[in-house]
């Protein structure tokens, strides 16, 4: 469909006018909010994805493409809800305590909400004890745990720690990543997976919802 085909290219291009404007008159020929974001918002959230894994693109065309991507969601938003489409997952995000860096979390946090998840960003130096009340507060799928300081990285298995004495644990999957977190560091703290990238977060949340 020729609507579908102008929003997909407008937010893989990063264009968010053309993005806002063509799910407007998708809208308007009756495409249903459903057809559009999976058929041309995911669908081109996923190619952006692809192209920044081969080297085609890098942060900035993503962010970019995010931009765009959240132009044409903002105006679907209120559409989803009304016709009641799920969301993939419901992922808590935050860049954990003593960490105010929020560039990649940010990024991981919109690449996410354009795989079709609903994010809940809690921004920078969150304590531990907020990620569990999120978790605890509704139905949570995923925590999201980012660090870039290599002094803050002991917050996230504390955190880990924090949603086990809450009885948490074994009701939500957690995820990390930051430029100094590596696979093996996840694993000694016991998370659920690791994202190098914000490409390789989306891939990573859609396995652990999956399971």
């Amino acid at each position: 469909m020729k609507q579908l085909e102008t929003i997909f290219k407008a937010v893989v291009e990063g264009n968010a006018p053309e993005a806002r404007a063509g799910v407007e008159a998708a809208l308007q020929r009756g495409v249903s909010a459903g057809e559009i974001m999976q058929n041309s918002l995911v669908a081109a959230m996923t190619e952006v994805g692809r192209l920044f894994e081969s080297n085609e693109y890098y942060v900035p065309e993503m962010l970019i493409s995010a931009r765009a991507m959240q132009a044409g969601l903002a105006i679907l938003k209120p559409r989803l809800v009304q016709s009641g489409v799920k969301a993939a997952g419901r992922v808590v995000i935050g860049t954990v305590k003593g960490d105010l860096h929020d560039i990649g979390k940010n990024l991981v946090a919109i690449m996410l909400e354009g795989a079709g998840f609903e994010i809940i960003d809690l921004g920078t130096d969150v304590p531990p004890e907020r990620f569990v009340a999120e978790a605890q507060a509704g139905h949570v799928d995923i925590v999201s745990l980012s660090a870039l300081l290599t002094t803050t990285m002991p917050a996230m298995e504390t955190t880990i720690e924090s949603l086990q004495a809450a009885g948490l644990r074994d009701k939500v999957k957690v995820m990390v990543g930051g430029a100094p977190v590596t696979q093996a560091f996840a694993a000694h703290i016991g998370a659920d997976g690791y994202g190098p990238d914000a490409s390789s977060a989306v891939r990573l949340a859609r396995n652990l919802v999956s399971k």
